[in-house]
């Protein structure tokens, strides 16, 4: 198993641990959203070898899209506006905020690889 993959397994389990327990204005709907982006990340690169800096805007591009779908209500559009797991994975209300919370993350992911020494090229 690669260090992505630990890593995403520990960010799926926090991210479980913050939807389950943790119910304030602050670590749930910012710091989730940021630690959501970290691990799309990095459960794409523990699956594909890609390089940093295409994969990070990739998945970045993805979570943006992801909450672009939520302005233009899709969940209620496909029919699911009862499926819990589909507010889950889908959202259900479209924040600027949250575009800067992806951001931030991906930010925190180029900032992490470039100090790795062992991190392939970004491009």
């Amino acid at each position: 198993m690669n260090k992505y993959r630990y890593a995403a397994i520990a960010i799926f389990l926090i991210e479980v641990y913050i939807a389950t327990y943790v119910h304030d204005t602050i670590i749930r709907p910012y710091i989730g959203d940021l630690l959501a982006a970290i691990l799309v990340y990095c459960t794409v690169k523990s699956f594909i070898n890609t390089p940093v800096l295409k994969t990070a805007i990739y998945v970045l591009l993805f979570c943006y899209l992801i909450e672009i779908s939520q302005y233009f209500h899709l969940v209620d559009h496909l029919g699911m506006r009862q499926s819990r797991l589909a507010h889950v994975l889908l959202g259900s209300y479209f924040t600027w905020v949250d575009m800067l919370c992806y951001t931030l993350g991906m930010l925190i992911v180029l900032a992490v690889e470039m100090l790795n020494p062992t991190t392939q090229p970004a491009l």
